[in-house]
């Protein structure tokens, strides 16, 4: 039997059904697809009370949430219980400043993958790499979780149900990973877009200045051997479709699908080697 803040068993009653409740999509098996969610899921399940969270995710899928905001460094909920006032769930983890964000955006913009991603609306697993570096955990390893119920354990089913409600979110917007974290979705586009990749200039005709009293023997010399003068494969490759990824998705549908994704074959066909194309026969 559950025991309250003060030491006293209470009676946990069956909750009172919600109307149009938040209910996650998973009615079995685990809560959260992409792997963002899964490793806010781990967390979460790392550092609660297993008891609790089975609870949670029984109220998670029953839709026994009422609504939840997130804003930086806070999420506030309505659980609904077994009694007739909901319960109002608040948790909280550090948000990052805007010195610490500035730093990251600015190495976020200096790595083009990184960049076009995020562009694109997709979270590359490299990006917890980005933070590590800079000693910014973007997953929390500590959740400052409080309930107006009146179950002393900590996370108690409410706020449990919160948590998965909220991991599935972040399988529908993974932007809200850092909106939790101070930055909003908008803001960090913004900066992106704002943030010219770096460009060593390179002069092809530059050379190394020497006397020409030096080179009268070897003036016309190749300066490397001529069996080495071959086409080399580039250092760095660049997805054919970048620049589909780097820009807004127009608003224009070919029979229901984006022109976005009609197109991206195509940048890659072009791409594709002559022998590799295909020919039509």
């Amino acid at each position: 039997m559950p025991v309250d803040r003060e030491g006293r068993f209470f009676e946990g009653g069956k909750p009172i059904a919600v109307e149009g409740g938040i209910a996650v999509r998973a009615k079995r098996g685990k809560i959260g697809e992409q792997w963002w969610s899964r490793r806010f899921v781990d967390v979460l399940e790392r550092v609660c009370d297993g008891g609790r969270l089975a609870r949670g995710r029984a109220y998670a899928r029953k839709g026994q949430v009422m609504d939840f905001q997130i804003t930086a460094g806070s999420v506030t909920a309505r659980v609904q219980g077994s009694r007739p006032r909901p319960y109002a769930v608040s948790i909280a983890i550090a948000a990052f400043d805007e010195a610490q964000w500035t730093d990251v955006t600015e190495s976020l913009g200096s790595r083009a993958l990184y960049r076009a991603a995020l562009l694109a609306g997709d979270m590359p697993h490299e990006l917890l790499d980005v933070f590590a570096e800079r000693g910014l955990p973007l997953f929390p390893d500590e959740l400052d979780i409080r309930c107006s119920c009146p179950d002393w354990s900590v996370p108690c089913k409410h706020g449990s149900a919160v948590l998965y409600v909220l991991a599935e979110a972040f399988d529908d917007d993974p932007f809200l990973v850092l909106a939790w974290r101070g930055r909003d979705r908008e803001t960090l586009l913004t900066a992106l877009r704002g943030t010219p990749e770096p460009v060593e200039a390179v002069d092809p005709l530059a050379v190394e200045e020497s006397p020409l009293e030096d080179h009268l023997a070897d003036f016309y010399s190749p300066g490397i051997s001529l069996s080495r003068l071959r086409e080399r494969p580039a250092r760095v490759t660049t997805p054919p479709e970048l620049l589909l990824r780097a820009l807004d998705p127009p608003p224009v549908k070919v029979r229901h699908i984006p022109l976005t994704d009609l197109l991206r074959p195509a940048y890659r066909d072009l791409a594709a080697p002559p022998s590799d194309r295909d020919d039509g026969a």
